[in-house]
């Protein structure tokens, strides 16, 4: 089982200074690691197709309509699983995940993680981040100690890696995005992203 993960929106809770009102975190699991290679190289010859630079990075913020479309429905037709958490951040009230991003951060993606109906097990995850590290030590060595205990392995291995060399990352950035989108009722395309790949959802919990 692979997993990819990344996020939408930013961590923190100074909304009166730009923080996004959701912050969404999405999983792109593939029970088949043929099914992620080949999905792979679609994402590169998708790029190829639009006369991108190889070192081009797909950012759904970054994108125009027409490029989120094409993404999405490209890789619409492989075989993979999406789970999200979706938090309202407005709701949280813990002064310990309000007050610390890195926390808040580590926090949902465990979560997510562990509440899965065990349809997440033994899994080599990787998740974008560049962040420093001791940061990065300590919140894989955090993952790992929730969970994985006693005959209960969620995390086989787990990683941080860079986005830009690494295009299933950039799927979960797109979905992630997409879904984050669809939360946001003032865009004419709000639910159009999460409509293409919604046949994949398996689970999108509003946390709060």
């Amino acid at each position: 089982m692979l997993i990819f993960i990344d996020d939408s929106g930013d961590p923190g809770f100074k909304f009166n200074r730009g923080s996004t009102n959701f912050f969404v975190i999405s999983l792109i699991i593939f029970d088949d690691e043929l099914e992620a290679e080949k999905t792979a190289v679609a994402i590169k010859n998708l790029k190829r197709t639009l006369n991108f630079p190889d070192g081009m990075e797909f950012k759904f913020f970054r994108s125009s309509n027409n490029v989120r479309k094409e993404f999405l429905q490209t890789v619409n037709y492989f075989k993979f699983r999406i789970r999200s958490v979706v938090v309202d951040k407005s709701l949280i009230r813990s002064e310990e995940l309000r007050g610390n991003k890195n926390s808040f951060y580590a926090y949902t993606i465990k979560t997510v993680l562990k509440y899965s109906h065990k349809t997440i097990y033994d899994a080599k995850i990787k998740i974008d981040g560049s962040g420093d590290r001791i940061f990065r030590k300590s919140f894989l060595s955090y993952l790992k100690r929730e969970l994985n205990s006693g005959n209960k392995q969620i995390i086989r291995n787990c990683k941080m890696v860079n986005s830009n060399s690494n295009t299933l990352i950039q799927m979960a950035d797109m979905i992630a995005g997409s879904i984050r989108r669809s939360y946001d009722a003032s865009k004419k395309d709000h639910f159009l992203y999460k409509s293409i790949i919604a046949g994949h959802i398996e689970d999108e919990w509003r946390f709060k």
